[in-house]
């Protein structure tokens, strides 16, 4: 298959990444193009901003969460019927896990033989460009570096003593610069990037970058390098099912501003394995949706809206009960806190919560934990196995704090001193800090989906 399709890539993070790859697919799709965007890694909130860009959903491609031999699978099922794909990178281009430089950029070009767009900060520097762009394209020769955009240029003359150097060193064109200040600022705050869905004004601003990077790049150029970019094979295997079961099971899938973190690969898998998602708003809305067989709570940034989540007391309280009667519930992060008793903010205001897991959880001033997980499963559940393995990517600021002796701990890693516990599994109910890839632990997957379709039965006997 011949995919048109680009990696946007760093040489360290910061120079404009997420907003270059997110203004060129706004550009490109103002001029009708259909643009599947992707990101490198385990991020949530870039792809919310690809998804306003270009109408599509963003789509995360990591090695470490889902094995090799599926990215494929992933990308060209994502893909079908576009006329461009675009991947936005992860902080520099060869930067990835410590020791054998998996789920980088680098990775993923290579996989999907894509051409790279480098983005080079030149913020203090000039002709010394040249050789940084060299390095780059010298380090790894599978690599092809197709084009170069030179980010925050101060003046014309610095515009000068940076493109004709990179040029003639590496045969790299220059395929757009950017003025110091020139871009549309993305709102942000002290955990980065505030998420697409919290902004009133996300598509204006959106349309703002668009317009910018479509007078500041060489869109006809970067549109013919996509093009170069050779067919993909067909993958060796696949995960998802040729056909999805008949019979539906509706699962209740937590939706609004403060539960949105989801990889949307990971919904489609449980959508073709038979799920029909039914979203609702634990912030707004005083009731489960009627006739669901389960219920998802992902994550998100729940203790930035504490006073209406805890402050909706039928939602805390429906949730519990559900709990209670056994229907399947699964959460991650922000929905690990919501299920706790309640949680202490940054200035140690307490707010009750759902009381599902006999916990509490307290903010830190900094970060709690991150990075990718190989997690052992310790309890044998609806949904795992003692001694089973799952890998997933944890970030949070906030500790969880059992309030009982015996604690049913969902998983255990090593950590830097000792074994790491996390989470809380007991039956019907897992929960926890990772962030699991559904495509990249598909049995637990199933499982959770057979649990669902079970009490459907139960429900309707």
């Amino acid at each position: 298959m011949i995919l048109p399709r680009l990696v946007i890539a760093g040489i360290k993070s910061g120079v404009g990444k997420t907003s270059i790859a997110t203004g060129l697919m706004a550009a490109l799709a103002r001029k009708g193009l259909r643009v599947q965007g992707f990101k490198v890694g385990p991020d949530y909130i870039d792809p919310g901003f690809h998804t306003v860009a270009t109408g599509r959903p963003s789509r995360n491609l990591d090695t470490f969460l889902v094995p090799r031999e599926r990215i494929l699978e992933l990308f060209l099922r994502a893909s079908q019927g576009c006329d461009l794909a675009i991947v936005e990178g992860v902080m520099g281009l060869y930067d990835g896990r410590l020791g054998d430089g998996s789920s980088s950029t680098a990775e993923i070009a290579k996989l999907l033989k894509a051409p790279v767009l480098l983005v080079v900060d030149v913020t203090s520097i000039g002709q010394s460009a040249a050789a940084l762009v060299l390095g780059f394209c010298k380090l790894d020769p599978e690599i092809n570096i197709a084009g170069v955009i030179l980010n925050r240029i101060s003046s014309p003359r610095h515009l000068e003593l940076v493109r004709g150097p990179i040029e003639k060193a590496t045969g790299v064109r220059v395929v757009g610069w950017i003025g110091k200040g020139a871009l549309p600022a993305l709102p942000s705050r002290h955990l980065g990037l505030v998420p697409a869905l919290e902004q009133e004004d996300i598509k204006e601003d959106i349309e703002r970058l668009g317009l910018a990077l479509e007078a500041s790049l060489n869109l006809e150029e970067i549109l013919k390098i996509a093009r170069r970019a050779g067919p993909l094979p067909k993958p060796l295997e696949t995960v998802f099912p040729f056909k999805a079961p008949a019979f539906k099971v509706p699962i209740g899938l937590a939706w609004d501003k403060a539960f949105n973190f989801y990889y949307q690969d990971g919904l489609d898998y449980l959508s073709a394995l038979g799920v029909e998602w039914v979203p609702f708003s634990p912030l707004k809305e005083e009731k489960l949706p009627e006739g669901i067989a389960g219920l998802v709570i992902g994550c998100g940034f729940p203790e930035i809206f504490l006073p209406e989540l805890s402050s909706n007391k039928r939602m805390l309280r429906l949730v519990s009960q559900a709990a209670a009667q056994g229907l399947p519930l699964y959460a991650e992060c922000g929905g690990l806190m919501y299920l706790s008793r309640g949680l202490r903010d940054h200035n140690g205001r307490y707010w009750s919560l759902a009381g599902v897991i006999p916990a509490l959880c307290r903010m830190e001033g900094r970060l709690a934990g991150m990075g990718y997980r190989q997690a052992r499963a310790l309890r044998h559940t609806l949904y795992t196995r003692p001694g089973e393995r799952v890998r997933g990517h944890e970030f949070h600021y906030s500790r969880l704090q059992p309030l009982q002796t015996f604690f049913p701990w969902a998983y255990s890693w090593s950590g830097t001193a000792n074994n790491v516990l996390d989470g809380y599994a007991f039956h019907n109910i897992l929960a926890s800090y990772l962030h699991l890839h559904w495509v990249g632990n598909p049995k637990l997957a199933q499982r959770f989906v057979e649990a669902c379709r079970r009490y459907q039965k139960k429900k309707l006997i």
